[in-house]
C-alpha cells in the first residue's frame, strides 16, 4: 500500500495540513469534533495541556475515551503527524497520553509529530485496550 498525503491547501511550510483519511470526524450524537476540515486562517491553534478534573461530565470523558481509541486504532504506538486532528480534543490528552515525538516540538504546527504514551494511556483508559 502506498501512503498518500493530502494537503488541504498549498503544502508550504506551516500551511499544509495532512488529512487523516478514515479517522472519525466526531463523537456520534454529539458536537464533539475529532478533526477539522481546513487550516485555521488566523493561524494554527497550539496544543496545550488541559487539566481533567474529576467532576467532568460523563460525555466529556466518553469523548476522550473514543478519541484515544480512534488514535490507537489508526496509529498504535507509532509517531503520527498532527494534521487535521482537532487541537481542542488533542489538548485533553496532550502531555499525558499523547506526547511530542520530536525535539524541538512546535505545539502550533500541523506538521508536529506526536505519539501515544502507551503505559499512561493504558492506565488512564484501560477499556480502550481491552480485547
Amino acid at each position: 500500500m502506498v501512503a498518500v498525503q493530502f494537503f488541504a491547501c498549498s503544502p508550504k511550510k506551516g500551511y499544509g495540513m495532512l488529512k487523516h483519511r478514515g479517522f472519525p470526524g466526531r463523537l456520534p450524537g454529539t458536537d464533539f469534533q475529532f478533526v477539522i476540515r481546513r487550516p485555521n486562517p488566523k493561524g494554527v491553534t497550539p496544543l496545550v495541556r488541559r487539566e481533567r478534573y474529576r467532576d467532568r461530565k460523563a460525555v466529556d470523558r466518553m469523548a476522550d475515551r473514543v478519541f484515544l481509541a480512534a488514535l490507537w486504532d489508526h496509529f498504535a504506538d507509532q509517531p503520527f503527524e498532527r494534521g487535521n486532528l482537532d487541537a481542542g480534543r488533542l489538548s485533553w490528552l496532550f502531555g499525558r497520553e499523547v506526547v511530542p515525538a520530536e525535539d524541538p516540538f512546535d505545539p502550533a504546527s500541523y506538521e508536529a509529530l506526536l505519539v501515544i504514551k502507551e503505559d499512561v494511556a493504558r492506565a488512564s483508559f484501560p477499556e480502550v485496550f481491552e480485547e
